[in-house]
């Protein structure tokens, strides 16, 4: 993606931080190991980044076709890609803070959840710092706010949004997984005396 991209400074300036983000997951991957699971899931969102940044979030194919077959007012492939951002990396950074300390499930949730938002908060100033400082003359159109004046706080609701989900789907897994596992015992809590019964009738 780094090939011809549409912005070149743009591209540049937008990977920054992912790739520090990996440089520091090759470099502590002998003390700090994660899930395949988690691997995974990073590895789609920083994808999904990268396209953004090789495009730019207010032309990325996908989002334009949206766009046009759904009748929106707007590109939302950023918003996909804040969604995304809580909703894939959650389950990493949960997992992180299980090999840190040992924490309670509420607590991890409440720390994914912040932790995420601050992030998102922070991907937003440096997003401002970047207008300013690159392309001050162009203000909202380099910040791909597509005209929309509350852009930064749709986009971190989108992050928002995704964790929601995320703690969503793991308590109904959880409540799934545990109600299968009640019914099992259950049965075969009745199995022996399906035998016993099965063992008299023979008998006689």
């Amino acid at each position: 993606m780094g090939g011809n991209p549409v912005d070149p400074q743009n591209m540049v300036v937008a990977n920054i931080l992912p790739v520090l983000f990996v440089t520091l997951l090759v470099g502590f991957y002998p003390r700090m190991q994660f899930s395949c699971v988690s691997y995974a899931l990073i590895a789609f969102f920083l994808t999904s980044h990268t396209i953004g940044s090789h495009y730019t979030y207010e032309q990325v194919p996908f989002g334009i076709w949206l766009e046009n077959n759904l009748n929106l007012p707007r590109n939302h492939f950023d918003r996909i890609a804040h969604f995304g951002f809580g909703l894939l990396m959650a389950f990493p950074l949960d997992e992180l803070f299980g090999k840190m300390a040992n924490l309670s499930t509420r607590m991890r949730w409440y720390l994914v959840c912040m932790t995420l938002m601050g992030l998102a908060a922070f991907w937003e100033i440096l997003e401002s710092w970047g207008a300013r400082i690159l392309h001050p003359e162009m203000g909202l159109a380099y910040l791909g706010a597509q005209g929309d004046i509350w852009d930064p706080q749709k986009d971190m609701a989108a992050t928002l949004s995704g964790v929601l989900i995320w703690i969503l789907i793991i308590v109904s897994s959880r409540i799934y997984s545990g109600s299968r596992l009640k019914n099992l015992s259950e049965r075969t809590l009745a199995l022996p005396h399906v035998s016993d019964h099965c063992r008299s009738r023979h008998q006689s």
